[in-house]
């Protein structure tokens, strides 16, 4: 387990902290990854946060017709010379 002591500085409006690289390599953290802070009984925790896309099978199983609209083109009539 790593351990630093640091100290907290103004960023902007906000307060920071830099993470030192032996703690950010225990955690799996890397430059540009998205995180969760949050404070939990008096402790601040930075949690990865998962940024996977979801597969078309995730996509296909929160789709509600009633709130999507259905089939947009059911009743289209032909545009061109299409055959159905």
């Amino acid at each position: 387990m790593s351990e630093a002591f640091l100290d907290i500085k103004y960023w902007g409006n906000g307060l920071g902290v830099r993470l030192p690289a032996a703690i950010a390599r225990e955690a799996h953290l890397h430059a540009e990854q998205r995180v969760r802070v949050f404070s939990e009984g008096g402790c601040v925790i930075i949690a990865p946060v998962d940024t996977a896309q979801p597969t078309l099978e995730q996509r296909l199983a929160r789709y509600d017709p009633a709130r999507h609209g259905g089939e947009i083109m059911a009743d289209v009539e032909r545009l061109g010379s299409e055959r159905w």
